[in-house]
């Protein structure tokens, strides 16, 4: 059984990856002032690259924008692409006014028909004053 653990415990040391030990204040390889520098360097120099990578993508996405932005309104943009694009406002246009032409009508058919029932029910009509109106 204890060997059996301290074979474990030797396989898992093994396979701990080398970026978990990375930063360990006791690494003997860091005592100096001058590895530490060095390391410091690295490091530097390592997130200066990647920054500079960042950088290009951003300005490559960037450009991309500025690319969509200006053909969309431009007399290069195809005029079906241009013809498309209003057609489409205008249908989204149209069926908002619809749908709201549809819900406020709806809404005045369920005002008049509880008011209705408000007149019935001070009229003695008791089945209309129901609450779940």
């Amino acid at each position: 059984m204890r060997n059996a653990l301290l074979l474990c415990l030797a396989a898992g040391s093994l396979l701990m990856p080398a970026m978990a030990r990375a930063d360990d204040p006791h690494d003997p390889a860091m005592r100096s002032a001058a590895a530490r520098a060095r390391d410091h360097e690295t490091i530097r120099q390592l997130n200066l690259q990647e920054l500079a990578k960042v950088r290009r993508r951003d300005a490559r996405y960037a450009e991309g924008w500025r690319a969509w932005r200006a053909s969309a309104g431009s007399p290069d943009a195809s005029a079906d692409d241009q013809a498309r694009s209003r057609d489409h406002d205008h249908a989204r246009a149209d069926y908002a006014s619809a749908d709201y032409a549809r819900r406020r009508a709806q809404y005045a058919r369920d005002l008049a028909e509880w008011r209705r029932a408000v007149a019935r029910c001070r009229q003695g009509d008791y089945a209309a004053c129901d609450s779940d109106r």
